[in-house]
Order: structure tokens, then sequence, then C-alpha cells
């Protein structure tokens, strides 16, 4: 098992060596980072983040009947096709105002909730969890494994790995007893979204105005079922990962540089609550603020706002170093908000999606992805989204607004409470955002991962109160689940949520009944982002840059493991980034002659 091998590698002038890693491994082969590194230091000098395939949703989107906006969008991506379903149809549902039942929107809050479950599960366990798993730490750091096999785990009682050093062979890829374990929970994680929603990853039974599934106490209780194993599974997972991070911090000291950037997040907060939402963009403030997931966005430890009203105005998409031309030139589709409040020429309601491929050159374009910002003002905020769970949680805590019985947001921390299960007691978990050894708020490689882990616990204890409601409505007899609506002429909507790796928002416009205008902004465009107009650098390589080399092998044979930490810990996921556009295409004429079957 080896990690991810650099593609190239050459010493120019100044001493620096250049290395690339193109395709990073573990996701969909369109990512690339192109670093310079100063083996002399021990650091990353300079760090260049690429997608190499064309992004073209947008442009494919005009002109089609809105209410078939979540069955394309959810084929942005194979893997958090849900989410897009999701945000489309909140999208929708703004658009045709119209306000699904009670019971259809638990049913999606259950769908979301096991999403979040099975994806976290998969990525953390399977794949990003290789990173730490002791095939890799003997590869790259052996005296980091001989100080693990010598180390006992301060939780041993509460997950049965003795050692460290036992943990990491526990995540061992095909091997290893956790690494097997997490495969079988991922898939009773998907049965549970299954259950709620039809088919994963692209949902059969939701629709704008709630969903088509039957609704009945066995289709809860088949959920309830598989939660409850999940919730016991948690029990294990959380102090088992405490230990391994909190290992690595005391094992390397200075590890909490790696991946390491300014705290800046944004979270545009998830699962609704049926008693608030209206999906009325005039209320959105409001029902924002009631989510079971705060939105929010935290600047040095902060929280700058949780209005999705302010939130949404203050998106900027800013082309910089990207392979695309300007849309000065172009049609203007909305000056207003609903509040009518102005709405930037640079808003997703009025981009337009140009392309203009060119061979690549990192003092020019270099890259299919955009550069999203977050005006506050005064400045363009590249947020990142903490790999979804770290920016949720600060939101969350710092908000204050959460509490349904199993989960708690203080003001300063989020509190996680599972109940007791067939093989363990009830368990209480607290998530404080993290700092480091001086009190600076820390949002690094280690933080992402951990955060990550307190979400999933946090996803299980939700769906706990998710399931009660749900149950409650059948029992009341309030069994409907989906709405009528009707398709207006002209509209400007949005929907707002979280997929799991992080921000995602849809932005419609229609007029004469059609999509003039749509674009879906996923978490990777924000991740991902290239330099923008100012110069300033998207997360991927903001957190590359600078981040000191740990790796004990020599550079002749150096793997990068500390740069491939630091990329994974977002939870990257290139489908939502990237896309192929054909433009108008040829037309294939099929003909059937004597001698077989001809291509005109």
């Amino acid at each position: 098992m080896t990690a991810t091998q650099p593609r190239t590698s050459s010493t120019d002038t100044t001493g620096l060596t250049e290395m690339s890693w193109d395709p990073i491994t573990r996701i969909v082969g369109s990512l690339g980072i192109y670093t310079k590194i100063d083996f002399s230091q021990g650091r990353v000098a300079e760090c260049h983040s690429t997608s190499s395939i064309f992004r073209g949703y947008s442009i494919f989107m005009k002109g089609k009947d809105p209410r078939d906006a979540h069955f394309i969008t959810s084929r942005i991506c194979g893997i958090c096709g849900d989410n897009h379903a999701t945000c489309s149809v909140y999208n929708q549902n703004m658009a045709f105002r119209v306000r699904p039942p009670h019971l259809g929107e638990w049913i999606i809050n259950l769908g979301e909730a096991a999403e979040y479950m099975f994806d976290h599960n998969i990525f953390q366990e399977n794949l990003v969890g290789v990173d730490y798993c002791e095939k890799m730490i003997s590869e790259t750091n052996p005296g980091v494994l001989e100080l693990a096999n010598r180390t006992e785990s301060p939780h041993g009682a509460d997950h049965g790995y003795r050692t460290i050093g036992d943990i990491m062979r526990a995540l061992n890829p095909f091997t290893g007893e956790f690494y097997r374990e997490a495969l079988q929970v991922s898939r009773y994680t998907r049965e549970m979204f299954c259950l709620m929603e039809g088919r994963h990853v692209h949902p059969s039974t939701l629709y704008p105005g709630g969903v088509g599934t039957h609704a009945t106490i066995q289709l809860f209780t088949d959920y309830y079922t598989r939660l409850m194993r999940y919730v016991e599974f948690m029990k294990k997972v959380v102090p088992m990962h405490d230990d391994l991070w909190d290992f690595m911090y005391e094992a390397l000291p200075g590890y909490e540089e790696v991946g390491r950037r300014r705290v800046l997040l944004g979270c545009w907060g998830s699962l609704n609550d049926p008693e608030h939402c209206d999906f009325d963009y005039e209320n959105m403030t409001s029902w924002g603020r009631r989510m079971f997931v705060s939105p929010g966005v935290v600047v040095d430890g902060t929280l700058v706002t949780n209005d999705l009203v302010e939130i949404n105005l203050g998106i900027r998409i800013l082309l910089g170093h990207s392979f695309y031309r300007d849309w000065e030139d172009q049609e203007t589709f909305v000056t207003h908000d609903p509040l009518g409040n102005p709405v930037d020429r640079r808003h997703p309601w009025n981009q337009h999606t140009i392309p203009a491929p060119q061979k690549r050159d990192f003092d020019e374009k270099y890259s299919w992805t955009m550069s999203p910002r977050w005006f506050d003002g005064q400045d363009f905020l590249p947020l990142d989204t903490g790999g979804g769970p770290l920016a949720r949680l600060w939101a969350t805590a710092l908000g204050g607004l959460v509490d349904c019985g199993f989960v708690k947001a203080t003001g300063d921390s989020v509190e996680i409470h599972l109940p007791r299960t067939v093989l363990k007691p009830e368990a209480h978990f607290v998530w404080r955002p993290p700092t480091d050894k001086q009190g600076s708020p820390l949002s690094n490689a280690i933080e992402r991962n951990r955060a990550r882990t307190y979400f999933q616990a946090y996803s299980a204890a939700v769906a706990l109160h998710f399931i009660e409601q749900a149950l409650a409505e059948v029992r009341g007899g309030h069994t409907r689940t989906w709405e009528k609506f009707t398709v207006p002429d002209e509209a400007v909507s949005c929907g707002f949520t979280e997929a799991v790796r992080g921000v995602l928002s849809h932005h419609m416009v229609i007029r004469g009944g059609r999509i003039a205008n749509y674009h879906p902004y996923p978490p990777t465009p924000w991740n991902g982002s290239v330099r923008d107009t100012h110069g300033t650098p998207g997360p991927y390589e903001d957190a590359v840059q600078n981040t000191p080399i740990f790796e004990e092998n020599p550079r002749e044979r150096f793997k990068g493991i500390d740069i491939m930490r630091a990329v994974r810990s977002f939870d990257p996921c290139l489908p939502c980034g990237v896309h192929m556009y054909l433009g108008e295409g040829r037309e294939l004429h099929t003909t059937h002659t004597p001698g077989g079957l001809n291509l005109l």
C-alpha cells in the first residue's frame, strides 16, 4: 500500500522542488494538486488546485421545464445526487409557492440524515481513514507506528482497541476489522435512505410539494431499527477517533499546522423544521434560523451572520484564473430580490457560463473551477466548508438555536445525546470549536476529520427526533405527504441546504414557464476554487501552502502523505465541480446495409 505518488518532480533555481499529484486518488479523477516544496525547510511553498473537465449544467438547464429540475440536477453527482435533488426541490417549492405537508418534510429530513450517516461513514472509514492506517503509517512515518504500538488507548474500554497501533491496524483496507465493519454500516445506512426516498443516489419519490413515499408505521419501524444499530456504532466510533486524532498531535508536535488555514467557514443550514418553514423568500431569515443545522458564516471563530437572506445576497462568483469568459456584456436577470434588496451582477441569479478553453498556465488560466466568494461588504472571503461538518458544527454551536432533545446548541458547543441501545448504555458527546495551544481558532486537517465523526453522531441524534415526529403524524392520521402546485410564468427562487461535504445552493429564474437561468453551487467550487480576481488562493490551495512536511521519507521516495491528508480532509468530490458539454454536437445516422451496420 502506498500513498499517491507524485507525477512530476524537478528542482528549480530557487531550490524548490516541483511535485504534482494528478489525479488525486480515492475520488473521481479530475482533481490535480501542483506544488512547489522547500525540502530544506520541510514546508510546501506554493500550491495550485486544478479541475480538468468543464462544468456545464447551468448551460443545458436553460429552457427546461422547472418541474424537471431536481431529476436533472440529481445527476450532477453519483455520490451526493440526493443532496442536489433535495436542494432543487427546496428551490422549486419557493418558485411554485408550495408548502409540503409536515410528514413529507420529516421524510425528507430522515432521508438526508441517512445520507449524512452513509456518506460520512464511507469516506471517513474507507477513504480518508486509509491515510492513518497501519500500512500507510509504516510507509511514511515508521517512527510514529512504533510509538503507536506502545501507546495505550485512553478510551480503549469504549471502542475495544487496546493501543493506538491496534486502531491503525483496524483501519487497514480490506483486512482491518473496523474497515470491514464500516462497509457493512454503509450498506444499512443506504437502506435507510431508500426506505424514505425510494432509490439511492437519485431519489425516485422526491418531488416539489413533498414526497410520494407511502408512509406507514412499518416503514418508520424499518428505518428505526437500522438507526439504532448506527447509534450503537457511533458510541464506538467517536471515542476511537478522538484517541487517534489526539495521538497524532502528541506523536508529531506541530501537526496542527498540517492543512491549516484561517477560519473562514460557510454553512447554508439544512434539515428544515416543517413547523416553521414555508419556503417563502420573504420569510427565509426566520425559517432559516429554525433549521436543525443552523446556517452561518464564521470568520476567525466569530459568527458573522446566520441570516439566509444576507448569506444569499453576499454570494459572488468571481472568474479569477479559470477557463471562462466574463459575462459583463450579457443579460442581467435579477436586479432586486423579492424583498427589494439589490442583487449584484456577480450573483448566481445573474451568472452566465461562457467557457473559454485554453492551455493551462499557472500565471494565467489553469482550471475549470470558478472562484465563489462571500462578500461581507468589504472583502471577498474565500469561505470553505471544513469538509462540511466543521462549518456545520461551528455555525450551529455559535448560533445556539437548536434544541430538540437529542441535540442542543449552547452558544459555544454542540451537545449530542444518544440513548441506551442493546449493548451499550446512553452516551453524551460534546463538540466545541477547536483552538490551538495559544487559544486561537483552529481549522486544519485533523479537526475537519474529527468534526466529521461528531457530525455522524449528530445526524443520528436528530434522526431520532425526526422519526418521533413522523410517527406522531401517522398515528394522528396526518398521512398526506404531498401538496399540489402550479408552475408560474415568472419566478425568482433559491434553495439552500448542506450537501455532505458542505454548502449547496440552487438559484433559478423562470420566464414563460421555462427555466431561463439555473445555477447550482455545491461545496467543491468553494473548496477547490482557483485564485480569484484579487489573487486570493482557494481553500485547497491555501490549506496546502505552508503545510509542514512530517513524512520521514527522503525526497527521492517522497509520497506526499501530509499534502494528501490536507486535501482529503475537505472530503473532495469532483463530480460536483466538473462536467462535460459538447456544444451543438453532431447527429449520427444509423443505416442498415447488407454488409452490416454503418454509422454515417
